[in-house]
Formats: C-alpha cells, sequence, structure tokens
C-alpha cells in the first residue's frame, strides 16, 4: 500500500499562499531526525527539505492564493491546497495520512485526519517540512517585489514590524484582505489603499 504524509504552511500569516507538501517516503533510504517543521531550526528545515526531496519515492505541491484564501476562508484554502498537492503526485496512492483533525474532500483515496501528526508519523513530518521550506523560500522572494514589509523575515506572519509596515505602506495584492488587521485597515481607509488601488 502507498501512504503519503500531507500538511500544509501559511494558515496564519497576513500575506501570501497557504501551501501544502504531499510526501510520500521510500523505506528503503529512511531519512533521519524527520520532526514537525515548527520544531526545527531553519538550517536543519532545509537540510531534511534537500534530502527529502531527493530520496522520497514521490513529493509535490499544492497552493491556494490569496485571492482564494479571501473568497473561501483560509480553512477551506488550505484543504484545496493538501487536496491539489494529491493530485499532482506523480503517483497514485493508496491512504493519505492528513495533519490536523480535518480531511479534504474529493480525494481519490482513503485518508485519516492525525492531530499532532507531524510530531507522529514520519510522512507527515517530511510534509510539514517540504511545505514550510517551500513557502518561506516564496515570500523570501515575495520580499524583494516588496521592499520594506520584512516579508524575508516574518513571512507573512502579524509580528509589530509587519503590522507597522502595513499602516505605513499600505496593503499590498497579497495581503489577505479578509484578516483582520487588513480587513481593518482597509476598513478605516474606507476601503482605498494608500497607492491609490482599492479593494
Amino acid at each position: 500500500m502507498i501512504v503519503c504524509g500531507l500538511d500544509e504552511a501559511g494558515r496564519g500569516p497576513l500575506a501570501g499562499p497557504v501551501v501544502a507538501a504531499a510526501v510520500v517516503l521510500d523505506p528503503a533510504r529512511p531519512i533521519a531526525g524527520l520532526a514537525d517543521s515548527k520544531k526545527l531550526t531553519p538550517a536543519r528545515r532545509d537540510a531534511l527539505y534537500a534530502e527529502i526531496t531527493e530520496k522520497a519515492s514521490a513529493w509535490a505541491l499544492g497552493r491556494a492564493e490569496v485571492e482564494e484564501i479571501d473568497r473561501i476562508n483560509i480553512l477551506q484554502a488550505a484543504l484545496l491546497a493538501m487536496r491539489r498537492a494529491v493530485e499532482a503526485l506523480p503517483l497514485r496512492v493508496d491512504h493519505v495520512l492528513v495533519d490536523g483533525d480535518r480531511i479534504p474532500q474529493g480525494l481519490h483515496c482513503t485518508a485519516e485526519a492525525l492531530v499532532g501528526g507531524d510530531g507522529r508519523e514520519p510522512c507527515i513530518s517530511a510534509a510539514s517540512i517540504v511545505a514550510k521550506v517551500s513557502r518561506d523560500r516564496e515570500m523570501t522572494l515575495l520580499d524583494r517585489l516588496y521592499p520594506g514589509y520584512g516579508f524575508a523575515g516574518h513571512k507573512g506572519y502579524p509580528t509589530r514590524a509587519h503590522l507597522e509596515a502595513l499602516r505605513t505602506l499600505g496593503v499590498t495584492e497579497i495581503h489577505r484582505r479578509s484578516f483582520g488587521p487588513v480587513k481593518r485597515l482597509l476598513e478605516l481607509r474606507g476601503g482605498v489603499e494608500p497607492n491609490g488601488g482599492r479593494r
């Protein structure tokens, strides 16, 4: 039976997509040190990402964009990204182990939701790492396109620096307008952004 681990990164940020990863590990090529990505240092995550993407039998990413997050809400967008990750795998899996308490709709196989699965199941840990590193790298690239917001550092999360940058520089097209701090700022300014754009 072919089993894949499934996890996502980016539910909490105010900006950027939510990114999911599906990973099928190869039992013949074990990877030491797999753990919940949030408990690993960035350097360790990067090293494991390289090892996972080299040794895994298969892996794939799925995503949901900011427009989708605002339209269907972050939970549904995360589940959509996870389904897309499974669909993008180059092989057909028999069973999916999902981190959390929800299972994406429309999967072509059986699935099981495991709360805290990213710390218990190696394939989910691997998916957690691939999703986190992939999204973090994308936010670092977006930092160059949107200077001054600090995306390379906070990755879009609502840090004090990010909130101050939002107040000073305004809302960009990669900000999630349905999220409280962004929504309140737009309402305060009558829906008009400092650069003259509208919601």
